[in-house]
């Protein structure tokens, strides 16, 4: 119980507009409305420990407060960045004497992945017999943070950003909070939900700068960016949102959306990615969604690194978003991309075979004499400057792992296949191997 003096204390307009039911929390009916997966839990009065996933100033921690409030279970919070196995043991000892006097416990865990290995293993007895509801908050990747014991033990939830709506709804609480209304205009209001990114705390925070201002004028969103501090980004370039832009940003230029990737690529940039990092993966692309459809692609790819190299940021940022329209504007094709695994695969399956006797070069009295080079034609020797001979082991058929699209360059490398294939038959059909 809070004492007299901390009652009176100043608090933040976050903390004063902290949800008291599970119905105040905005942004994830999904999960815990009356259809919802925890919401049906907590109507049934029975809670499965949990892993609450999802992006900064979403709820997680008060809904945590929530549940445990709801399901009459004992609330033990507990941050993973100040506390250790020693901490956890005290929780658990307490939670087994309440559970002998028939109450239970909900241990509530923020950043969860910040526990190693081990001693997310120390949760796993007392989750399993029941002596706790664990409930854990995490803003990272759950299959990559935390142990596969534990994760099948609790159900992993994913919470939202706040959307446009959700934000709305907590600017018109904080204004009757307030007692009067923020001095913006329509668009300044839109800014300033744009600003929190979908972070509810991060919103209430600027709420309670922008309240402290003069009532008489009506910011805009150039006058707002330039009383307040715009949220950082919500970028981790060690984790998940790493790997869900860059994927964003290649399926993008395989879809040929150049709208699209240029806006993933200002996100990366301004997430603070390495640009070097960008630079490989747009390189790849080139030889692995374009290829032979437009060869000229890895050639801009390393022509944009080599400038960005020499510029730096920002200047040979330009290089990177000239590139990234290139590579979406190009015709696409992964048909090396394909050939090159089928051969891959042959070759595993296929062994150590020896090229046919006719390609082996001949050195020696001995290796002639043997049969190496025998019967091998000189291509250029003939009209067509195409023998038609067979260069696979003579012990397999020939296979087409090459199949080029219809589309850019290769539409032309399409035509010269189909030629040499109708002067391969002719040669097999003389039945010499050769032209």
């Amino acid at each position: 119980m809070a004492s007299l003096f901390e009652a009176q204390a100043p608090h933040p307009l976050a903390d004063r507009l902290r949800p008291q039911t599970l119905a105040d929390i905005v942004g994830q009916g999904h999960l815990i409305g009356p259809e919802g997966p925890v919401g049906r839990m907590v109507a049934r009065g029975q809670l499965a420990s949990m892993i609450l996933w999802g992006p900064p100033g979403c709820g997680k921690t008060t809904i945590a407060r929530l549940l445990a409030q709801g399901t009459d279970l004992a609330f033990e919070p507990l941050s993973a960045v100040f506390s250790g196995v020693a901490d956890l043991r005290k929780i658990f000892d307490a939670a087994k004497k309440r559970r002998a006097m028939g109450q239970g416990t909900l241990l509530f865990v923020d950043e969860i992945h910040r526990f190693n290995r081990a001693q997310q293993d120390a949760f796993l007895p007392y989750v399993e017999d029941g002596t706790v509801v664990l409930v854990g908050a995490t803003t990272e990747n759950p299959s990559f943070e935390l142990n596969g014991a534990l994760l099948s033990r609790a159900q992993v939830f994913v919470l939202r950003r706040l959307d446009d709506a959700a934000l709305e709804t907590l600017l018109d609480r904080a204004e009757n909070t307030l007692g009067n209304a923020l001095p913006l205009s329509d668009d300044g209001r839109a800014a300033l939900r744009a600003m929190a990114d979908g972070d509810g705390r991060f919103l209430l925070n600027l709420v309670e700068e922008i309240g402290r201002l003069p009532q008489d004028q009506q910011l805009g969103p150039q006058q707002l960016a330039a009383l307040v501090q715009r949220r950082a980004p919500l970028y981790d370039k060690q984790q998940e949102g790493h790997y869900n832009l860059i994927s964003a940003l290649h399926k993008s230029l395989r879809g040929s959306d150049s709208h699209a990737a240029l806006y993933w690529l200002a996100r990366m940039l301004a997430g603070g990615e390495d640009p070097t990092y960008i630079l490989r993966r747009l390189t790849r692309a080139a030889v692995e969604d374009i290829g032979l459809a437009d060869p000229q692609a890895a050639v801009q790819a390393l022509a944009a690194w080599d400038i960005y190299d020499r510029l730096g940021s920002p200047e040979g940022e330009l290089a990177i978003a000239q590139l990234t329209i290139y590579l979406a504007t190009a015709p696409k094709s992964n048909a090396a991309y394909t050939a090159f695994g089928e051969a891959k695969q042959m070759a595993r399956e296929t062994g150590s075979l020896m090229p046919p006797m006719h390609i082996l070069n001949a050195p020696t009295g001995l290796m002639r004499n043997l049969g190496y080079g025998t019967g091998y034609v000189y291509d250029h020797a003939t009209e067509e400057a195409f023998s038609g001979q067979n260069y696979f082991p003579d012990t397999i058929e020939r296979r087409n792992f090459y199949r080029p699209v219809d589309r850019g360059f290769e539409r032309e490398i399409k035509k010269r296949l189909e030629y040499w294939d109708k002067l391969r038959d002719r040669a097999a059909q003389q039945g010499d191997g050769a032209l």
